[in-house]
């Protein structure tokens, strides 16, 4: 749920103007558009990985989907290519992708189908509090006792 959250202060920072286009390779020529919001409190590099965390959740991005080269995206983003290695770097650590040198580097597929529709819902979730205005503190309430009251 931490990426959940990740995105959530990553949108309440404000909603930067898309510029760039962004694909991971594997994905059916899909593009998304992200750019870096630069009057953030948030470090780029982590403006980075809680974007790719977010759509690998999400289920955006499946297992096996290459992820742009990181002076690539450095220079789409407008980047220096140490933060966008360090926004990898922490994608790996995390789980949720896996360097392969040259290579480059692909998403880990995920759990099961349920865990994934569930990592999906929490995302979902998440960004309908942050649009409503809920702390975070008083979505996990709601989470809280929505699962002790279910059947």
């Amino acid at each position: 749920m931490t990426d959940c959250y990740d995105a959530e202060r990553l949108m309440a920072s404000g909603t930067p103007q898309p510029v760039p286009r962004v694909r991971a390779a594997g994905q059916t020529g899909r593009m998304t558009s992200f750019a870096i919001d630069s009057s953030s409190s948030i470090p780029p590099s982590e403006q980075v990985r809680a974007w790719f965390a977010q759509r690998i959740a999400g289920g955006e991005l499946s297992g096996g989907s290459k992820l742009p080269t990181v002076r690539g995206l450095a220079e789409q983003l407008g980047l220096a290519t140490n933060t966008v290695a360090k926004a990898y770097r922490e994608l790996e650590t995390d789980g949720f992708i896996d360097t392969r040198g040259r290579n480059g580097s692909f998403v880990i597929a995920r759990g099961d189908a349920a865990e994934r529709e569930a990592q999906a819902a929490a995302l979902a979730y998440a960004q309908r509090m942050h649009r409503l205005g809920i702390t975070a503190e008083d979505a996990e309430r709601f989470v809280s006792a929505a699962l002790r009251a279910a059947p």
